[in-house]
């Protein structure tokens, strides 16, 4: 995390990361009930993850 934030520009944190971040907490909070605090973590960090893929995606696809 401190890398991420040190490698980011603000900018692109604000634009590009906090969205996925925002959305990624709401879906594990509705969705994810393991009753492990792991392995929902986990489940998050996944979750971030993947939008955060399809999100580059969709992006560099509009761009082209």
């Amino acid at each position: 995390m401190f890398t991420l934030t040190q490698n980011l520009p603000a900018r692109d944190l604000l634009l590009y990361q906090a969205p996925t971040l925002g959305l990624s907490l709401v879906i594990a909070e509705l969705f994810y009930k393991f009753h492990s605090f792991t392995l929902e973590c986990v489940a998050f960090l996944a979750t971030w993850y993947v939008l955060d893929f399809l999100r580059k995606l969709v992006v560099d696809g509009l761009r082209r």
